[in-house]
Formats: structure tokens, sequence, C-alpha cells
């Protein structure tokens, strides 16, 4: 991984709180669906009620203990959200919400006689709890096969009132399901978070990677010149009271030592900066990518890279850009990346690089985002026409509807 590709990551880092909102609302649409599943099934349980003879008020009941149910689903949600493998089955904040769902269930019994209604609002908030990996597939199981077990009861002791009611069937199917459904919805969660740790691992192992990297070449160039410089030093040391000329000798050969430790340092870091443009195109679209964003990458056809850009021998196969100027071009092309990801839409994005005369064109496009500015350009844009004008180049932006574009000149090398 080159030193963009840790920089590219830095950048990324200053839009997790993006990313962490794109989790969070994945999360809200998961608790969302689970209290939606609850809370139609408590109004059909309440409108089922209202249809059986002699039971009219008892609905009230019925809908009044499936709200105050779907409520204390609230505090066990809450608690999964943030759950950990090491975790208790249960907390102290969920052992209220438990009682609750309980006493629901207890009203639900004794105003309506079923066994499938109440027992449902139980094993939904069993189902909920904080079950080590495996044993949750379980425990569902064995509530679902619970469930049908009342429902079967329920066929034959509430048959002759709900005989009528079809919406009675539904009910029941849908309430032996809910825990089911409930589970799969956070299993999806589940997912996510996963897939979230393994990205910020990932990152975190790249930029580790990336250090060591770094340390052992510092190691292996300074360590040589070291030794050198010390083996010279200690000669000049033993040589000074018989040779005086020979020990000055190696004096100024160790003093050669040190400028050539120099400037080797000089030339590494150089490398470290002076990152190819290809690479940093590649490292571009794939930040991009990996924000979830459509991208496509355009290159002069002159230039075109061998197939497997991007990946592990990435300096192998980039195109060189004879002539093109990458210290300038860098620093523009790691900027826009940056502005994509921060004001655009998230939806798409096209770059392209190409040669126009003795110009170097380099294009990107985007999606723009909601809240993206008519008039502001802001300090990256700024930015950009200051690098660009530095060397005689132009910077060309068009907002057009829902399409952000940049365009961007730069005199080829020789050229200025």
């Amino acid at each position: 991984m080159s030193s963009t590709a840790v920089e590219a990551r830095a950048e990324g880092g200053r839009h997790a709180v993006d990313l962490t909102r794109g989790i969070s609302a994945t999360w809200w649409y998961t608790a969302t669906a689970v209290l939606f599943f609850e809370l139609v099934l408590g109004t059909v349980w309440a409108v089922i009620w209202r249809t059986v003879p002699e039971s009219a008020s008892g609905f009230i009941l019925v809908g009044g203990a499936a709200l105050v149910w779907v409520g204390a689903t609230l505090p066990l949600l809450s608690a999964y959200r943030g759950r950990t493998e090491v975790a208790p089955l249960t907390t102290l904040r969920q052992l209220p919400a438990l009682l609750i769902a309980t006493a629901c269930a207890v009203v639900l019994l004794a105003v309506t006689g079923s066994a499938l209604w109440p027992t449902v609002m139980v094993a939904q908030s069993i189902a909920l709890l904080n079950w080590p990996r495996g044993i949750r597939l379980r425990v569902v199981t064995l509530l679902t096969v619970a469930l049908v077990c009342c429902w079967l009861v329920d066929a034959r002791l509430l048959a002759p009132q709900l005989a009528a009611e079809s919406a009675g069937w539904v009910a029941s199917v849908y309430s032996v399901l809910l825990p089911a459904m409930s589970v799969t919805s956070l299993w999806w969660w589940d997912v996510l978070v996963a897939l979230d740790r393994a990205r910020t691992a990932e990152a975190r192992l790249a930029a580790t990677q990336e250090r060591l990297r770094v340390a052992t070449d510092v190691h292996d160039l300074q360590g040589h010149h070291l030794q050198v410089i010390a083996l010279q030093l200690e000669l000049a040391e033993k040589l000074m009271p018989r040779d005086p000329e020979m020990s000055l000798e190696q004096v100024r050969a160790a003093r050669a030592s040190v400028a050539e430790a120099t400037q080797g340092t000089r030339d590494l870091a150089a490398t470290f900066r002076a990152v190819p443009l290809g690479d940093e195109l590649a490292n571009a679209r794939d930040l991009l990518k990996a924000a979830g964003i459509a991208v496509t990458l355009r290159l002069a056809p002159d230039d075109e890279p061998a197939p497997g850009l991007g990946s592990a021998s990435r300096s192998d196969s980039v195109p060189l850009f004879h002539g093109a100027p990458a210290r300038v071009l860098g620093p523009i092309v790691r900027e826009t990346t940056t502005n994509v990801l921060r004001h655009g839409g998230g939806g798409w994005a096209n770059l392209s690089l190409d040669r126009v005369a003795d110009d170097w064109r380099y294009t990107i496009e985007n999606d723009r985002g909601a809240n993206a500015s008519e008039r502001n350009d802001g300090a990256g844009l700024e930015g950009i026409r200051r690098r660009a004008g530095e060397v005689g180049g132009s910077v060309e932006v068009h907002r057009g509807g829902d399409v952000f574009a940049l365009t961007v000149l730069i005199p080829a090398e020789g050229n200025r």
C-alpha cells in the first residue's frame, strides 16, 4: 500500500461520522421494523376481539396491553444494539421490560382466554435477549414450536367465537412467525455490525503495516549508515596517535557518510510523498468504492493500464502518464475525492484523466448531496484553483441539476 492509500484512509476517517450515521439509519430501520411487526399484530388482536359478541369493551384492554407491550420492547432493542458476545443474557435495564411484557400477557390471557396471544408477548421478549451465537436459533425454534402448540389449543377453545373471523387465522400465523421475523431482522443488523468492524480493523491493519514498512526502510537505511560512521570514527580514534593524516581522512569519510545518510533520508521521504499518478487515481477509486459509491475510472487511451489496476501489485500495472504533473494533480485528486465523500450524494462518481494537446485534463463528476450549496465553493475548491493557477492551469466548475462536475487543465511537464 502506498502512502497515498494511508492518507486516503486518514481522509476516510474524517467521514467516520457519516458512516456511523449510515449504520445508525440501518439500526433505526431494523428497530422500527420490529416495532411495526408488533404494532400491527396488536392492532389485529384488538380489531378481532372487537368483533367477538359481548366483548365490545374488551378490545380496549387488548389494544392497551398491546401498546404497553410495544413500548416495553424499546429497552430490549436498545440493549440489543450495544450488545457484545461476552455480555450477560439480561441486564438490569431489561428486567423491567420483561416484567411489563409478562404483565401484559397476563392481562391478555384474562381478557381473551387465548393461549397464543399472551405467549407471543413473552416469546418475543425472550427472543430479543442477548443469546450467545448458535443458541439464538435453537431458542427461536423452541419458541416457534411452543407458539404452534398454543395455536392448536386456541383452535379448539376459541373456534366457536372466531370461526367466522378469517383475520383470526392470519393473526395466528403472524403471531407464530413474529419471533422468527424479528430475529431475522436483527440478524441483518448483526451482519452489518460485523462488516463495519471488519472494515475498521482492515483500515487499522493497513495503517499499521504501512508504518511497519516505513520503520523497516528507515531502520535499514539509517542502521547501515550509522554502523559505517561508527566504524569510521572508531578507526579515526585509533589512528589519531600514530597517523593523524589517516585519522583525519577517516573523519572526512565519516562526514561524507553522514551526508549520504541525510540525503538517503530525504530521498526516502520524497519516495513516500511522490506517489505515481496512477496510484493516486486507483486509490481514489478504491476509497469511493469502499464508501459504497459506484465509480467509473477512465484513463488516457495511450496509457491504459494492464488488467489488475488496484490490485496488490499495483505499482506494476498502473500507467506511468509520462509528462503528467503528478506533483500538482496528485493533491487535486485527493481533494476532489474528499469533496465527493463529504458533499456528494453518495450514489455515483466518474473520474477521467486524458491528454488534450499540450495539457492534461482531469475531470470528476458526481451526484450532488441534498445539502450541497449553490454558491459556497468552500476552501477545497479554492485550494484546487490555487494549485492549478500556480502552474498556469485552469479550473472549471459546472453545476447542473443533481450533477456536479469539476474539470482541471494542467500544462504537461516541459510545456510550462
